[in-house]
């Protein structure tokens, strides 16, 4: 039963958006297999600005260890591949006029232990944002209780419905960086 003046689906909506960083933060993660997802942080400067490579060029993967980016703009090319290059994923694009393919190279050991510790940041990331959501309800159902606007009993019941949901989220976030490990590991 939720309590009056602590709203409920906004602190589940901003612990869901860490979710949905952590979950982005994952796909740009390199697995030994290709996938269009790794070009998403890559960001190009063109036209003044900083893009996404989204924005210059359609990413496709036509084999299972290879990504073909098709570069819009004949003078972008130069940009999309040092962009590439500097992202610190391990590629290396072969150009062929507007179209740049990055052959996924296969992960040492080393690689793997290395991804697997940039994923349990990534994880831990996600967590101290979610117990910052928790600490505001929580504040804010100290405050309502202080003010008088609602009794002890409705405090506590308030802070035990937001530890629940601050534990379902992190329990979550967990299975999320358990799933990236099996696959970073994954030979």
């Amino acid at each position: 039963m939720p309590v009056e003046g602590i709203d409920q689906d906004d602190l589940k909506r901003r612990m869901q958006g860490a979710l949905s960083v952590l979950k982005t933060e994952f796909a740009g993660l390199r697995t030994g297999r290709a996938s269009s997802s790794m070009m998403d942080p890559i960001m190009v400067s063109a036209y003044g600005q900083a893009m996404p490579i989204s924005q210059v060029a359609t990413v496709s993967v036509p084999e299972p260890r290879m990504l073909a980016v098709q570069v819009w703009d004949k003078g972008m090319v130069a940009a999309v591949e040092k962009a590439i290059r500097e992202s610190n994923l391990g590629l290396n694009p072969v150009v062929d006029g507007q179209l740049l393919r990055l052959p996924i190279p296969e992960l040492n050991q080393e690689r793997r232990q290395d991804l697997i510790k940039i994923a349990h940041k990534y994880a831990e990331q996600a967590k101290v944002s979610i117990r910052h959501v928790r600490r505001d309800g929580m504040d804010t159902a100290k405050k309502l209780e202080k003010d008088g606007d609602i009794s002890q009993d409705d405090g506590r019941v308030a802070s035990d419905e937001i530890q629940k949901l601050t534990d379902s989220m992190i329990a979550e976030a967990d299975a999320m960086l358990e799933k990236k490990e099996q696959e970073i590991s994954q030979v």
